[in-house]
């Protein structure tokens, strides 16, 4: 999956590529997605693209997604999808995840959406149950992918 699964409105300001920042480490710069504090949304060193945590977090209106895990997780995904095409990879190269819920209740519901995302070869995973998260979101999501 790929752009068909990205969303959020375009950052006309940002041109996608990477910024080198020394010691073997680039900073990917992403038009759709961007950091919601003083962290970059993904750092490339030693062959991996390292992303920042995702929200279900609708860029556009600077809030939370509305429709609870279902939509959140689909977001944060769609979040997550949008920086790995902006570094020119997809979700057949993420290698590991780890996936933050506050009730882990949940897992049946991500799972279900998990296989839409990863049908094929799924990365390691593990999940993570948390007393709350930014925003009032009900998941978070990082990734490691393989950048070559």
């Amino acid at each position: 999956m790929s752009s068909d699964h990205a969303s959020g409105d375009a950052r006309p300001d940002v041109v996608p590529g990477a910024i080198s920042i020394g010691s073997g480490k680039e900073v990917v710069r992403t038009t759709s997605v961007h950091p919601l504090g003083p962290y970059s949304v993904a750092v490339k060193a030693g062959g991996l693209l390292h992303l920042a945590g995702q929200l279900g977090w609708d860029f556009a209106a600077e809030k939370v997604v509305e429709g609870g895990i279902e939509a959140q997780a689909r977001r944060a995904l769609d979040n997550i999808g949008s920086v790995l095409e902006d570094a020119g990879l997809g979700f057949s190269d993420v290698v590991r995840c780890v996936v933050y819920l506050i009730d882990l209740a949940d897992w049946p519901k991500v799972n279900e959406i998990w296989g839409e995302y990863f049908p094929h070869l799924p990365p390691a995973r593990s999940a993570v149950g948390v007393a709350s998260l930014p925003a009032g979101a009900c998941i978070e999501i990082e990734a490691v992918a393989a950048a070559g």
